[in-house]
C-alpha cells in the first residue's frame, strides 16, 4: 500500500514534489476561468506525477479564488486519477472542527486513500474579514485545542468521559462505518500542521504529525524551524518518523528575464496586499507600465530576491540547494503569475528539468 504521507522521488529530484495552487485570479479574467485553470493544472500534476496538489484557504483577496479548498477538490476528485489532494491549509480557527471532519470525510469517501488535510491558524485574509468569518469565535491561540478535536473527530476516539463520546459524530467517518459493520481503516485521514515559524513546528512535533513549512512567506526561517520540528517530534499513531514538506513561490520560464516578468506580478499584487488595497493578479505588460515610488520599489525588490524564479536549471538548482541545507523530505512549488499559460508552462519546465515522467508519453 501506498504511504499517504511520504511522497516519491523522480528522476535527478533530491526530494518528493507537489504543486500549490491558489486559483490564481487575473485582470480581465473570472472565478470561472480561475477555476478551469485549477482543473487544468491538477491534470497535469496528475499526469507528470507530482506526490500531491493542494490549495489555499484565503477570503476576501480578488487576485485568488481559493475561499472554500473542499468545494473544488471535489471536483479535482474526479479529475485526477492517482494525485493527493488536500488543503494547504484550512485555517482551522476560521472553523467548527466537526465542520472541517465533515467536509473531509466527504471527500475522502469520493477519493478514498487520496485526500489530505492541512491546517493552519492563520486567517488567510485582513483582520476585518477574519473578524466577519469568526464572529467570536476562538482566536488563533486556542489551535491546540481545536486541532485535538479535530482530530477526535476524525478517529472516533474521544475519551468516554468527553461530552462528544458517543454523541457526536463527524459523517461520513469512521463512526458511521464502525456503526454499519464495515472493516475499520487502518489508519485516518492524514492531516498535517502548516506554518512559517517556530510555533507551528513545535505544535506539529509534539502531536507527531507531518509539517509543512510554508517557505514563500518566511525563506529566512526554514532550515530553523525544521531542526526544532526535528529534535522535538514525538512518534505518534498518525508517524512514526518526522515528516517535513516545504513550500516554495517558483516561476519558472524557458527566458530568465520572462521568468522575473511573470515573478514581478505576483510582486505587484503583494505589494497591494501588503498596502491594505484590492488587488487582481496583473499582467506583466501592467507591471511594466506601472511608475513605482521609491518605498514601492524597494518592497518589490526584496520580495523578488526571495522568491527563486528563472530558467528551470536556476530554480531546480535554488531547490535542491534549500532541500539540502534544510533536510526537507518534500517540496511544494506555487503556481503563480496573471496567465494560465504561464502557470503551466513553469510546473511543466520544472517536472522536465526533474527527469518527472509522463503518462501521456
Amino acid at each position: 500500500m501506498t504511504d499517504p504521507i511520504r511522497g516519491t522521488r523522480h528522476g535527478t529530484a533530491p526530494a518528493a514534489l507537489s504543486v500549490l495552487d491558489s486559483a490564481v485570479t487575473g485582470t480581465g479574467q473570472s472565478a470561472a476561468e480561475a477555476m478551469q485553470g485549477s482543473i487544468e493544472l491538477a491534470r497535469l500534476a496528475d499526469r507528470r506525477g507530482f506526490t500531491r496538489y493542494w490549495m489555499n484557504e484565503h477570503h476576501a483577496m480578488p487576485g485568488v479564488s481559493t475561499s472554500s479548498p473542499p468545494v473544488l477538490l471535489a471536483r479535482l476528485t474526479a479529475e485526477t486519477r492517482r494525485l493527493r489532494l488536500g488543503a494547504g491549509g484550512i485555517m482551522l480557527p476560521n472553523h467548527p472542527p466537526l465542520v472541517v471532519a465533515e467536509q473531509f470525510g466527504m471527500l475522502e469517501a469520493l477519493a478514498p486513500g487520496r485526500i489530505d488535510l492541512g491546517l493552519g491558524r492563520a486567517p488567510g485574509t485582513d483582520p476585518t474579514t477574519a473578524a466577519a468569518l469568526r464572529r467570536g469565535a476562538p482566536d488563533a491561540e486556542d489551535l491546540p485545542h481545536q486541532v485535538a478535536e479535530l482530530l477526535h473527530f476524525l478517529g472516533d476516539d474521544f475519551p468516554t468521559e468527553h461530552p462528544y463520546a458517543d454523541r457526536v459524530f463527524a459523517v461520513p467517518g469512521p463512526a458511521q462505518d464502525r456503526l454499519n459493520g464495515l472493516t475499520l481503516p487502518t489508519g485516518r485521514l492524514p492531516v498535517w500542521l502548516l506554518g512559517s515559524s517556530g510555533y507551528s513546528a513545535q505544535l506539529a512535533a509534539r502531536l507527531g504529525l507531518p509539517f509543512a513549512f510554508a517557505a514563500h512567506f518566511n525563506p529566512r526561517d526554514v532550515v530553523a524551524a525544521l531542526r526544532l520540528y526535528r529534535e522535538q517530534f514525538t512518534p505518534s499513531q498518525a508517524l512514526s518518523a518526522p515528516y517535513a514538506l516545504v513550500s516554495f513561490t517558483v516561476p519558472a520560464a524557458e527566458d530568465e528575464r520572462e521568468a522575473r516578468r511573470h515573478a514581478g506580478t505576483l510582486a505587484h499584487a503583494m505589494l497591494r496586499m501588503f498596502q491594505r488595497k484590492p488587488y487582481l493578479v496583473p499582467s506583466p505588460d501592467e507591471v511594466d507600465a506601472y511608475l513605482y515610488d521609491a518605498q514601492e520599489q524597494q518592497a518589490v525588490d526584496s520580495w523578488l530576491d526571495h522568491v527563486p524564479h528563472g530558467t528551470p536549471e536556476q530554480v531546480t538548482a535554488h531547490l535542491n540547494q534549500v532541500q539540502r541545507e534544510s533536510g526537507a523530505d518534500e517540496l511544494m512549488i506555487g503556481s503563480v503569475g496573471h496567465s494560465l499559460q504561464a502557470r503551466l508552462c513553469s510546473t511543466e519546465l520544472i517536472a522536465d528539468a526533474y527527469g518527472m515522467p509522463d503518462s501521456t508519453r
